[in-house]
């Protein structure tokens, strides 16, 4: 079976982020009311597997040892099959 899967990898709280608080700034200078911003990533992935169960173990697999540092990242992700 195929999946449709959607990963968002987050920095956990207390470490900086750089490209956030630029873009923060700039939307600051720009007169808009921006208390914060965080960056995160999206990842789009179709992923074969045997079972929705399958799938989920692939993907905390996945963002275990590629997607995801543990020491600085939370992810979350979200599954459908593609019917």
């Amino acid at each position: 079976m195929e999946y449709r899967v959607r990963v968002e990898i987050s920095l956990k709280s207390g470490h900086s982020d750089p490209e956030g608080e630029t873009t923060k700034k700039a939307l600051f200078e720009l007169k808009y009311p921006v208390k914060a911003v965080n960056v995160s990533k999206v990842y789009n992935i179709r992923l074969e597997a045997t079972s929705l169960k399958d799938a989920k173990g692939k993907v905390e697999e996945i963002c275990r040892r590629l997607l995801a540092n543990p020491v600085k990242d939370n992810y979350e992700f979200e599954i459908e099959e593609v019917k």
